[in-house]
Formats: structure tokens, C-alpha cells, sequence
């Protein structure tokens, strides 16, 4: 960007000057933004319950609040376009973090049959996180955002600020992303709705307990081009390690047993692959996930150290002296009085029942890892930030401490998932709210009136998010095979490891010594380990959508060899592969709505069409996805996506 400092000190000037005013917190804005965050944290929340990962939702924000602000109603405003897209991008982190802890919940009360959680229960976690993440992270911006802008990128806060910008020029990112919306939503829908063929393909091989399959689904396809093909190859290369090194050796060697080997609870030998997966594979894969994470964090430690000194040795305990627009925070006095509020009404209220002791541990290691995430994407983007690694080790720590004041039982239990489920929703919000800022900072927004804006996309999904989830459930039922919860499905097993002691804990620690030989080879830990305890149905379209990415980055007309040009064709993948997502996620609740009221829109009770149709269709999709990336010969490869 232009104008970029040379150095820490170096006052940096914004693309909207301190003493220019325009429409920003405007009702437009408001209203437009709510209905993004519901809209985005009701598709996250499908992705994560089927896949165990969100994509962040700040660019493809960005994009479409561009498009309702300057295209639909021609308004322009790029403060008021930020504010929608600050205000909208909230919704994703909210449901990430509700997603990763809160199906714990559901899945206790059906085993105990006591029902589902109750909706305010739900809502009440995702506000109290929501709203401490933006609190806890406020009293960092100064310290994080202006001070070290030199050094810290924000990723998808600079890539937002490029997309808003690129919007004062022009462009035609917006229709790339209902492009892909659309094309998902009919092909979602005629898989799963009217199951005209099947959406997941598998095939047991008949030896050794192999078997194979897909998900023919487009929004694995657009999480797989998104990432990338080296972050989809380590995810595939974990199925790879589970589906045909570790179970075939289990079954070699397990078949030979007279004995059911727990916690399989027939002989080895009778398993098939779905079996051998369910029983052992999956376990070794949560020991090598949780291991993982802790070890993520040890790495941040020197992150967190340097956070904790630059913020405490700045922090700012006098009310906001700042004089100008662009650098004006909610006070002081408002953050505590609002901190202090939530963090009581949790400790002297039932709706959250954490009691006194849960609600100090929250504003605790709330605020330490709202600063830890806060310095971390800074480095690495959202994306990468690593919320379920921080979540299992508050889940650990948490469990230990109320196992060591003598609770227990189901009432511990719910108390432990629910200070986990806050503390990961502020760390989640804590990294979204970082990059807004970041957006905000370099296009000369009023850090106050974001801060205000990210509070209420918190609240309106938090109102949401209880009825999406109880609706996801009574259609399906977290840990089917439509939503297998997987990150939640780990953090129950890490707290009733913890509690009870009733883990296989065996093939967990033989995942743990997994993750320690891929620590010492130097590779990532946390996507191979995540590959391994995911059915390898789910990395096998991703690896394709990761080859697509390389394609469309390797091949380039002999003319066109600029960086700029290649950066243009991945960019356009990304909006298309947003789109495939935010699709497939708006019919996957549209479903699940149908299906809570029993509707049935289907033509028959089995797909009519088989495997090889499905895999004709997603061939055609990646065809589609090919040609989006990769212009005709002599095209200019998407420059006008960017406005240039």
C-alpha cells in the first residue's frame, strides 16, 4: 500500500484523512452488516460441524459489502463500506469458536437424555465471549496496530484494505463471489436436497480393512483452493497415514487377536474401514491434534512474553487522551464497566453455569489469549492462528483446576466446556476484530465506531447462534455423518479424558508420539494430525482444490509471467471459492430448516443417479473452477479483478 512507513515511528498516512468526515456507524450500515454476520456465521457453522475448519470471512465481506454499498445502492462511502464489513465479518469468528466447543453440550445431553442445551444457554456463551473479545482486545490496538505497523502485516486486514480500495477504482470481485454462490447453491441442493446422486462417494476395497471414498461437495473444493495446495497436501498426506498405513497394520496385526481389542467392541477382523477409523484411527489423530495445539503454543510463547510486556508497559490507565478521529478507542471506563459486567453476570447468575471460580478463570486466560491471538495473527492471518490449540489448553488447564477443588460430574463438566467455549469465542473475535482494525487503521477509519460495530455483529449473532445450532441438530445430530463435529467431537474427548480417565489413552499417546516425530522432521503438526483424525473423504477434495490453486499459479501464458498476474488469478479463485462455500453453507441450514420441520424436497429416499455420476459432477466443477482461475490463451488473467 501506499504511504507505507519505513519505520515503527514513522507517522502513517490513511487513504481518508483524520479531519475528513463521512457516513460510517450509519443505520445502512448497521442493518447491512447484522444481516452479513448471521449470514456468514450460519454458513461457518455448517462448514466447521462437517469439516472441523472455517475460513474467514473478512475478504469475502469486504467484497460483497462493496458491491450492496457501491453497486446495489450507490452509496460511496469507504468508511461506511469498512463498517459493514467489520460489522459482518464478526459472524464467522462467533460461530468458529461456538462450533469447536459447544456441540460438547448437545452430544452430553443426548447420552444423559436430558434434551438439548437450552438456547439461552447457548446465545449467553456466545455473547460473553463475543463481547470480551472485542473489550480484552481494545486496551492492545495502540500497542499492536500503531505502534508496530512496520512489523506486524495483518494479512487479511491489509488484503481487506486492497479490496476496499480496488472498490474506489472499480472492479467486478463482487459477481466472481455470487458466481461461485450460486453455482453452489443449485449443485448443493440438487446432491443433498433432491439427492439426484450422492454427495459422498466411497468404496471399500475388500483387503485388509482399505477402503476409500470423497465428498463430492463444493465447499471442500473452494477450503482446498483457499488454502492452498501445501497446507491440502499435509492434510491429505494425514489421510494418506491413516487410511492406508495405520489401519491396514492394525487390521494385519489386530485380526490376529482372539480378543476384542478396545475400544472396539467386536474382533478386528470383523471391521470394516468406517470401523477400523471410528474405533482406533480417530483417537490416534486426537492425540496427535491435542498435542499439536499444546505444542503450537509453547512456540507463541515468546509472542505471548513480548505482548504481555510491550501492552502491560504501555497500557494506558488514564482516559483516552487521543484528540483525533482516527485514533479515538471506547474508554477506559466503558471496557471495565462492561468487562466487569459480563464476568459477574457469569459468576452470580445461572443462564452460564460456571459459578464464581469459572468466571475468574475466564477473565484470566481470557485475556491472556485474547492477547496472544491478537499478536499471532498479526503474524500469520486468522486462518492460521491456532484457536483450537489455545482452546484445548484452557479445556486441560480448566478441567485440571475443577478437578482439583473436588468438582465433578455432569455439572463440572457442562462448566468446563462452557469457560472453554467462551474463551475460545473471545480469541476468535479478539483475531477478527485485529485484522478490522488493521482495514480501519490504514484506510483512516475511527478505530471507536469499529469497535462499536464489531459489539453489535457479536450480539445479533449471538442471538442467532443458539437457534442455528439446536436447528443443525434436531435436523441431523452432531456427531452424524451431515455434521461429525470433528474439532468438538475432540474437545469432549480431552475433557472426559481428563475427568473420568476413560480414554483409550494408548492410541492417544501413540498420537502424541506421532506429532512429536513430525515436531522433530520439522513438519506441521496440526494439518497432517488433523488429516489423520478426519475421515480422508474430506482431504481428498481439498488436495484436488489445492491442485487447482497450483495450477492456476504454475501456468501462465509466456507473456503474461508477472506477479501481479499471477496474484490477480489466485485472487479471483479465492472470491470463487468463497462463494462455493458461503453456498453450500446457506443450503446446508436451508436443509437442515426443511428437515427440523419435516419437509422432505427430495425425489427418492436414496440418490437416484450413483458414484460415478457424483464424480462427473465435481469433475465438472473443478472444470468450472479451472477455468475461472486460468483465462483463455492470450487472456489477461483476471486483471480486472483487482481494478488495475
Amino acid at each position: 500500500m501506499k504511504n507505507e512507513p519505513q519505520t515503527e515511528n514513522q507517522e502513517y498516512k490513511p487513504f481518508i484523512s483524520a479531519d475528513r468526515i463521512e457516513p460510517e456507524l450509519s443505520a445502512f450500515a448497521i442493518i447491512s452488516g447484522v444481516a452479513l454476520a448471521v449470514l456468514f456465521g450460519a454458513a461457518n457453522a455448517y462448514l466447521g460441524l462437517r469439516v472441523g475448519m472455517t475460513i474467514s470471512a473478512s475478504i469475502p465481506a469486504a467484497v460483497i459489502s462493496m458491491g450492496l454499498t457501491r453497486i446495489l445502492f450507490k452509496r460511496d462511502s469507504i468508511l461506511e463500506n469498512n463498517m459493514v464489513q467489520t460489522i459482518g465479518s464478526s459472524g464467522e469468528c462467533v460461530a468458529a469458536g461456538l462450533i469447536f466447543t459447544i456441540p460438547v453440550l448437545f452430544l452430553w445431553f443426548s447420552e444423559w437424555g436430558r434434551g438439548v442445551p437450552d438456547y439461552f444457554l447457548v446465545s449467553a456463551v456466545a455473547l460473553s465471549g463475543g463481547i470480551l473479545g472485542v473489550t480484552f482486545m481494545i486496551p492492545l490496538r495502540r500497542s499492536l496496530i500503531v505502534r508496530e505497523h512496520a512489523r506486524l502485516p495483518f494479512p487479511e486486514g491489509t488484503a481487506c484494505a486492497e479490496v476496499l480500495l480496488a472498490g474506489e477504482k472499480g472492479g467486478d470481485k463482487v459477481w466472481v463471489i455470487c458466481f461461485g454462490l450460486c453455482l453452489s447453491l443449485v449443485y448443493k441442493f440438487v446432491a443433498d436436497g433432491l439427492k439426484l446422486f450422492p454427495s459422498e462417494v466411497d468404496w471399500s476395497l475388500n483387503y485388509k480393512g482399505l477402503g476409500f471414498g470423497l465428498d463430492v461437495l463444493p465447499a471442500l473444493l473452494g477450503v482446498g483452493f483457499i488454502v492452498g495446495p501445501r497446507v491440502s497436501s499435509y492434510l491429505f498426506s494425514g489421510g494418506i497415514l491413516g487410511w492406508f498405513f495405520a489401519m491396514p497394520l492394525i487390521y494385519s496385526f489386530g485380526s490376529l487377536s482372539e480378543k476384542v481389542i478396545y475400544p472396539a467392541n467386536v474382533l478386528v477382523g470383523e471391521l470394516e474401514h468406517w470401523g477400523l477409523w471410528s474405533f482406533y484411527i480417530r483417537y490416534i489423530g486426537a492425540g496427535a491434534v491435542a498435542l499439536g495445539g499444546l505444542f503450537s503454543l509453547i512456540l507463541s510463547i515468546p509472542t505471548i512474553l513480548s505482548t504481555f510486556k510491550g501492552a502491560m508497559g504501555r497500557f494506558e490507565l488514564q482516559k483516552n487522551k487521543a484528540k483525533v478521529r482516527t485514533d479515538s478507542d471506547i474508554s477506559l471506563k466503558v471496557i471495565i464497566i462492561l468487562s466487569l459486567a459480563v464476568i459477574l453476570s457469569l459468576g452470580l447468575t445461572s443462564i452460564v453455569p460456571v459459578g464464581l471460580f469459572g468466571a475468574l478463570t475466564i477473565a484470566i486466560f481470557g485475556f491472556f489469549f485474547v492477547a496472544v491471538s491478537s499478536r499471532v495473527v498479526g503474524l500469520v492471518g486468522s486462518s492460521n492462528s491456532p484457536v483450537s490449540g489455545m482452546t484445548i489448553a484452557a479445556l486441560i488447564i480448566t478441567a485440571f483446576l475443577f478437578k482439583l477443588t473436588g468438582s465433578d460430574g455432569p455439572a463440572a463438566m457442562i462448566a468446563i466446556i462452557s469457560v472453554g467455549g467462551i474463551i475460545c469465542v473471545a480469541t476468535a473475535v479478539a483475531a477478527d476484530i485485529s485484522q478490522d482494525l488493521k482495514t480501519g487503521f490504514l484506510i483512516g477509519a475511527t478505530p471507536r465506531l469499529q469497535q462499536i460495530g464489531q459489539i453489535i455483529g457479536a450480539v445479533a449473532t449471538s442471538v442467532a447462534a443458539g437457534g442455528i445450532l439446536i436447528l443443525l441438530d434436531r435436523a441431523w445430530g452432531f456427531g452424524s455423518p451431515e455434521i461429525p463435529a470433528p474439532q468438538a467431537t475432540l474437545m469432549k474427548l480431552v475433557v472426559e479424558g481428563v475427568m473420568g480417565g476413560n480414554l483409550p489413552w494408548d492410541l492417544v499417546l501413540s498420537g502424541a508420539a506421532l506429532a512429536i516425530a513430525l515436531a522433530m522432521f520439522r513438519l506441521p503438526i496440526l494439518p497432517i494430525a488433523i488429516g489423520l483424525y478426519l475421515p480422508i473423504h474430506l482431504s481428498v477434495p481439498m488436495i484436488i482444490g489445492g491442485l487447482v490453486r497450483l495450477v492456476g499459479e504454475g501456468l501462465t501464458d509466456s507473456d503474461q509471467k508477472s506477479a501481479a498476474t499471477l496474484k490477480a488469478r489466485v485472487d479471483k479463485g479465492v472470491l470463487f471459492s468463497s462463494g462455493l462455500i458461503a453456498g453450500e453453507g446457506l443450503v446446508g441450514i436451508l436443509l437442515a430448516f426443511l428437515a427440523a420441520i419435516k419437509v422432505n424436497v427430495s425425489i427418492a429416499e436414496r440418490p437416484v443417479l450413483g458414484n460415478l455420476t457424483a464424480c462427473l459432477a465435481f469433475g465438472l466443477l473443478c472444470l468450472v473452477l479451472v477455468k475461472v482461475v486460468i483465462p483463455k490463451k492470450g487472456g489477461q488473467g483476471g486483471e480486472s479483478i483487482n481494478g488495475s
